[in-house]
C-alpha cells in the first residue's frame, strides 16, 4: 500500500501489525472504532456495552436527501448503529470502559445515538468504579439533529462531571480529526488529553477561522504538537506506546495507596531516615551551603525519579496556555503504589540548563502542578514534591500571565489537599517559587540544601548595597539545613552522601526514598480532615510565640480607629 503522507509504498502486513502507522514516517491512518477496541482492550476481555434506544430522526430533517436515508447509508457501510462503540475489557489487567469514535460513520458526527453512548459508557464506568477512556475522532455536532445534537455537549460533560465527584479516572485517546463539540465537551474535560502525532484538535475549523479573521494561521496550527506547546494536551505518543502509558496512568488510579517501607541499609549509620535533631549535622559555613545547594552536579527531579519509581507516566500543560519546562509533573508506582510527583527541574548542562530555564517557573508550571495536585485529590493518591529553584521566573510574560496569582493559587490548594503530602528541598529553594510547592504534611531539606526568602546575592544588594556581601547575608538568613531545623522551619532533615547528593545519585536517591518513604508511612491511613487541620496548624504557628498557636482571644484585643465623618 502507499502512505498517504510521505506517499512511500510499504508492506501491507506490517503496516496493519503496527495498528496502521507508516514504517516509513509515522503517519497514522484512521482507526475503526472496531480496530481502536483491538488495539486497546485485552483480545479475550472486551464485553460490549449496548447504550439506550434514542430517537433516528427527532426533526424530519431533509437536505439533498432525507436524514433518515443518511443513517441506513452509514449503518450499512460501517456496519454500526451509531458512530460510537463501547466495551469493558482489560489494559494490561487493569479493568477498564472503552469508547471508541468511527469517523466513517458521518464524520463522528455527535448526534443523540452518540451522546447516549458515551454517556452509558461514563455511567458503566461509575457503576463499576473503573477508568474510563474515550478514543476520539470527530468533525463535531450533527447538524441534521439541530438543538438535540446540541444538547449531547451538556449531557456528555455531567457524565464526567459525575465520574469527577466519584474519584473515577478519565482518559482522552485523540486521533485525528477531533473539532466542535466533540472538543469542546467530553474530549477535552478528561483528566488525561493524550495526542496522536499529527492529530488535529480545536473548536473551530482552520478553515473557518481564516475566513473570519482573514488572516494566515501559523504552521501546524491545532495540531497534536501545537496543542502540547500550549499546555493543552498531555503528551503526543505514536500508538505503540499509547497501551503502555494508558496501563500505568490505570495503575496508578486504580490500584490502593499503602504505606512503602524504607530498606534499614538505604539509611546513613547512626542515623534515621530524616533527621529532626539540628545537632546531628555539622556546621558549616552558610556560603559553602550555598554553593553547594547549586552544584550542577546535584541529582534533578528527573534523576531522582529514575531511581524512586519503577513507573511514571509526564502529564504536560495547563490546559490554558503553555507548558513550563521547569516543573516536571506525572502519576507513578512507588513500590507498587501510585503516587503523584511534581518537581523543579534544571540540568546538569549549559545546554539543559537553558531548555530548563534555570528551574524558574512561569506560572504555566504552576498552574500544571496544580492540575496534577487537583487530580491526585480526585484518585486519593499521595502528592511529593521535589524542590529545586532559584526562584519563580521574573519576566514580562510571567507577569502578564499572572505569577503572583499562580503562586497565591498552589498556596491555598495545597492548605486544602485532602491527601497526604510531602516536600522536600533538593537544592536551592527560593522564595515563593519554592513555596508554591512547599505546603505539605511534611516538609523536609536536603543536608546540604538551603531554603530562604531570597537569594543571598539579593539581599545583600538591597539591605548591604552590595552583592559581594552575599557570604555575609547568607549567614544572616540562617538559609541552611542545619539552621532550618534549629527553629523548626522544616520537619527533619534528608542525610546526603559523604561528599553531597552530587558526589554519589544512587545513594542520594536511595536516602531520599527511605525518607520519603518513611513520611509516607506515617501519613498514610490518616482521614482527610485529619490530614487538613494538622497542616493548617503547622503553617499556622510559624512566626509566633505560643507553640499552639491558636487564634487570639478578640475580647482582649483593644483597636481603636476613627473613619472620616465618624465619632
Amino acid at each position: 500500500m502507499q502512505c498517504r503522507s510521505c506517499q512511500v509504498i510499504v508492506y501491507g502486513r506490517r503496516f496493519e501489525r503496527v495498528a496502521r502507522t507508516c514504517p516509513e514516517c509515522g503517519w497514522h491512518a484512521p482507526l475503526t472504532a472496531r480496530e481502536r477496541l483491538v488495539q486497546l482492550l485485552h483480545h479475550d476481555s472486551a464485553e460490549p456495552v449496548v447504550p439506550g434506544p434514542t430517537p433516528d430522526d427527532p426533526l424530519g430533517f431533509t437536505d439533498s436527501k432525507p436524514y433518515p436515508q443518511r443513517l441506513a447509508e452509514a449503518r450499512e457501510t460501517t456496519g454500526m448503529h451509531s458512530a460510537v462503540l463501547v466495551a469493558v475489557g482489560r489494559i494490561e489487567e487493569s479493568p477498564v470502559v472503552v469508547a471508541a469514535m468511527d469517523f466513517r460513520f458521518m464524520g463522528g458526527s455527535m448526534g443523540s445515538a452518540e451522546g447516549e453512548a458515551i454517556t452509558a459508557a461514563a455511567e458503566v464506568a461509575l457503576e463499576r468504579r473503573v477508568p474510563l477512556v474515550l478514543a476520539i475522532a470527530s468533525g463535531g455536532a450533527r447538524m441534521q439533529e439541530g438543538v438535540f445534537s446540541l444538547m449531547q455537549m451538556a449531557k456528555t460533560a455531567q457524565a464526567l462531571a459525575a465520574l469527577d465527584e466519584a474519584g473515577v479516572l478519565t482518559v482522552a485517546l485523540v486521533s485525528d480529526p477531533t473539532y466542535g463539540g466533540v472538543a469542546a465537551s467530553f474530549a477535552t474535560l478528561a483528566d488525561v488529553i493524550i495526542a496522536e502525532p499529527g492529530a488535529r484538535m480545536g473548536f473551530a475549523g482552520p478553515r473557518v477561522i481564516e475566513q473570519t479573521i482573514h488572516e494566515r494561521l501559523p504552521e501546524g496550527f491545532q495540531t497534536a504538537e501545537f496543542l502540547l506547546a500550549h499546555g493543552l494536551v498531555d503528551a503526543v505518543l505514536p500508538r505503540s506506546r499509547q497501551r503502555a502509558a494508558l496501563g500505568v496512568l490505570l495503575r496508578a488510579a486504580t490500584r490502593p495507596v499503602r504505606a512503602v517501607a524504607a530498606a534499614g541499609d538505604e539509611q546513613t549509620p547512626g542515623r534515621g531516615p530524616v533527621v529532626t535533631d539540628h545537632r546531628d549535622v555539622p556546621e558549616r559555613p552558610a556560603w559553602d551551603v550555598v554553593e553547594t545547594a547549586r552544584d550542577v552536579g546535584r541529582p534533578t527531579t528527573i534523576d531522582h525519579l529514575g531511581y524512586l519509581l519503577e513507573e511514571f507516566v509526564e502529564l504536560h500543560g495547563d490546559r490554558m496556555s503553555g507548558d513550563c519546562p521547569a516543573v516536571v509533573c506525572g502519576l507513578g508506582l512507588l513500590d507498587g503504589s501510585p503516587i503523584a510527583v511534581i518537581g523543579h527541574q534544571k540540568g546538569h548542562t549549559t545546554r539543559e540548563l537553558a531548555d530548563r530555564n534555570f528551574g524558574l517557573a512561569t506560572p504555566d508550571g504552576y498552574r500544571k502542578a496544580a492540575r496534577v495536585m487537583r487530580l491526585a485529590a480526585k484518585l486519593g493518591i499521595p502528592v511529593l514534591t521535589l524542590i529545586d529553584t532559584p526562584g519563580a521566573y521574573p519576566g514580562v510574560d510571567a507577569e502578564q500571565h499572572g505569577q503572583a496569582g499562580a503562586i497565591a493559587d498552589n498556596l491555598r490548594l495545597m492548605s486544602a489537599l485532602p491527601v497526604p503530602t510531602v516536600a522536600v528541598v533538593l537544592g536551592e529553594g527560593g522564595s515563593g517559587g519554592a513555596l508554591a510547592l512547599a505546603v505539605a504534611d511534611r516538609v523536609l531539606v536536603s543536608e546540604n540544601a538551603m531554603y530562604s526568602v531570597i537569594s543571598p546575592e539579593g539581599c545583600a544588594a538591597i539591605l548591604w548595597h552590595d552583592r559581594a556581601a552575599a557570604p555575609e547575608a547568607a549567614e544572616a538568613l540562617r538559609l541552611d539545613a542545619r539552621s532550618l531545623m534549629e527553629h523548626q522551619l522544616v520537619d527533619g532533615i534528608v542525610p546526603e552522601p559523604q561528599w553531597g547528593a552530587h558526589s554519589d545519585h544512587d545513594e542520594a536517591a536511595a536516602l531520599l526514598r527511605a525518607a520519603v518513604t518513611g513520611c509516607l508511612s506515617e501519613l498514610i491511613g490518616k482521614d482527610s480532615q485529619s490530614l487538613v487541620r494538622e497542616r493548617r496548624r503547622r503553617f499556622r504557628q510559624f512566626g509566633t510565640t505560643a507553640p499552639s498557636a491558636q487564634p487570639p482571644d478578640p475580647t482582649h484585643l483593644s483597636v481603636s480607629f476613627q473613619l472620616e465623618g465618624t465619632a
